[in-house]
């Protein structure tokens, strides 16, 4: 029983490997510059960030230089990249099977494998730009911290977050369309309620438990400590954010293995 598992869980990283290698070619075949994309758009969004934030309106990121526009600009786009995760993944998620009807009448077809790949594809975007951060960073910021190794660490329960409520969105996707329009209003109040566009520290009192429970807030946090201030993430914040993490994935798994028998009838 014990190996059968493993080898159809290594079936299913293999099939979900696959699908989003496929799913990155098909977004870049015929365009000029096809594989080089994925690393140019983070490099002109950065450049844009810096010329708008610093030359232009001049802002001050709370506790940096008053000139200090780089650190501006990299902790802005460090918070860009963690939003974009979710609002290319669980964005997807409520029209993902209705996009994808020929997989859902195939019995055999693993579909929660399908839910992670629009995951998958904004994971890879996402460590291309936080590549790019460490490195600007390194030549032209505070310097190389070897905090950024705890990347994995930060990035693994926001992933299995993540993996949970598009499991969630997708099943309940199927029976609700209006689903679709909801999310785009959720994924941008999550933008602006999290902390994006500006430090915890700022936040009033009155507002904190809204921000603190905002799934990007920590892990946005958590990758400007390690990146840009050399910190490592706080152990209990970890562990707590983790905990609640695996509690959203179970449920997501749970609400997907109770609307699934249905998504054929429906769709």
């Amino acid at each position: 029983m014990k190996p059968h598992f493993f080898s159809r869980s290594a079936g299913y990283v293999a099939l979900w490997r696959t699908l989003v290698q496929q799913d990155l070619a098909v977004k870049y075949r015929g365009t000029l510059l096809g594989r080089a994309w994925p690393l140019l758009m983070p490099l002109m969004l950065l450049a844009i960030y810096g010329f708008v934030f610093g030359a232009v309106f001049r802002a001050r990121w709370p506790g940096l230089a008053e000139g200090d526009h780089l650190g501006f600009a990299l902790n802005l786009f460090l918070g860009l990249l963690v939003h974009g995760v979710l609002a290319e993944s669980v964005g997807q998620a409520p029209s993902l099977f209705q996009r994808n009807s020929n997989f859902v009448r195939k019995i055999v077809f693993p579909l929660p494998v399908l839910v992670a790949v629009p995951l998958g594809s904004a994971l890879f975007h996402m460590l291309l730009g936080v590549l790019l951060v460490a490195l600007v960073n390194a030549i032209w910021g505070t310097g190389w911290q070897w905090q950024s190794l705890a990347l994995p660490l930060i990035l693994a329960p926001y992933v299995l977050m993540l993996y949970g409520i598009s499991l969630v969105f997708a099943a309940l996707g199927v029976y609700l369309r209006d689903l679709v329009q909801i999310v785009t209003v959720l994924v941008m109040l999550v933008l602006f309620t999290g902390t994006v566009f500006y430090p915890r520290t700022m936040v009033p009192s009155v507002f904190a438990s809204i921000v603190g429970a905002n799934p990007i807030s920590w892990p946005t946090d958590a990758l400007r400590g390690a990146l840009l201030n050399g910190q490592w993430p706080g152990v209990m914040p970890l562990v707590v954010y983790g905990f609640v993490a695996l509690l959203v994935l179970l449920f997501g798994a749970l609400v997907f293995r109770a609307l699934r028998p249905g998504f054929a009838d429906v769709l």
